[in-house]
């Protein structure tokens, strides 16, 4: 029903959202923005643009939910908590976090191997599709 919203939040906030893979601000919230919606940021609103000035720079974004998702997690709530967990320890390796994880199942070689991920990679360089596939095999080995 929706086609797009846009939203003005604080610069910060939206540079996460919008972020790119590799990108010093790529983290949980561009994954799970960025599989929901096609993420756009589109200006930003100086401080000046506000009387009073907030203490703040602004940003204007544009999210355009998918019709169709370019993938589907087979279970979003898992999704959404192998990405918590992965981001919780941003500077491991996939390896050791699936290894240390409560949470999470101990993937071996070939589970990664099966999605195509590096075990040695660290969150901050998979895309949402790796996410999706990375939680998908996940979801396998535990159950």
């Amino acid at each position: 029903m929706i086609q797009d919203m846009h939203f003005m939040l604080q610069k910060e906030v939206v540079e996460r959202i919008t972020a790119d893979v590799g990108s010093k601000t790529y983290g949980r919230l561009s994954v799970i923005m960025q599989y929901h919606c096609h993420t756009d940021y589109l200006l930003t609103v100086p401080r000046g643009a506000f009387n009073p000035p907030p203490k703040v720079t602004s940003a204007v974004f544009r999210l355009t939910p998918h019709i169709t998702k370019p993938v589907v997690a087979e279970d979003e709530e898992y999704f959404a908590l192998v990405v918590r967990e992965t981001f919780n320890h941003r500077r491991k390796t996939l390896r050791a976090i699936f290894k240390k994880s409560t949470l999470l199942p101990t993937l071996s070689e070939e589970d990664f191997a099966a999605c195509s991920i590096d075990p040695q990679a660290r969150p901050e360089v998979l895309s949402v599709k790796d996410f999706v596939n990375l939680s998908n095999q996940a979801r396998k080995v535990e159950v």
